[in-house]
């Protein structure tokens, strides 16, 4: 079913438009949520809380691109459930793929800070300059939150050259938001 007609039973009321969101999209879905969570149970629970949500915000809101949408919904709701967990301290050895940022974001100074609306927006002019293999391993480094290894098998590429766009990635991502932070 196209998105445009899934949308519109979420506008008509419609619950098929929750089965016909879990069938098109259910399994990258909870792959999102699994690879940041490491654990089908919780990744099936922030399924159904996504569809929940995408249930309560359409309408009024009306995405642009449905499965983006659901993506970025899971994606927070399973954040969200990894600092819970973590502040319980019940999975402290889980890898954050967002720490190996941390080291372009220290590069601001704190005199100068972007809010979120202003970050997304250049985040995606930062994406939209880089290569297309280098944003493809970008986004799925560190949206989809998919390992090293998993990203070289999908790519057909090596780990270390995945390792190598990676790094160059975040350097060139300091560099242009320290460009941002003087633009300001």
């Amino acid at each position: 079913m196209e998105d445009e007609r899934i949308i519109g039973l979420y506008f008509a009321r419609d619950e098929k438009a929750v089965e016909a969101t879990e069938e098109k999209y259910g399994r990258l879905l909870k792959k999102i949520s699994l690879n940041i969570l490491g654990s089908s149970e919780d990744a099936a629970e922030c399924l159904n809380d996504t569809l929940l949500r995408l249930w309560q915000k359409i309408p009024p809101e009306r995405p642009d691109d449905l499965k983006i949408y659901a993506c970025r919904i899971i994606r927070n709701a399973s954040l969200d459930m990894l600092k819970r967990r973590l502040a319980k301290k019940r999975f402290p050895d889980v890898e954050v793929p967002l720490d190996e940022l941390e080291g372009s974001l220290a590069d601001i100074s704190s005199g100068g800070e972007f809010d979120r609306s202003e970050f997304s927006m250049i985040l995606d002019r930062f994406l939209r300059e880089l290569r297309p293999e280098s944003r493809v391993v970008f986004l799925k480094r560190y949206f989809f939150f998919d390992s090293e290894p998993q990203i070289a098998a999908d790519l057909g590429i090596s780990e270390s050259k995945v390792k190598s766009l990676l790094h160059r990635a975040r350097i060139r991502f300091g560099k242009y938001l320290h460009s941002m932070e003087e633009d300001l």
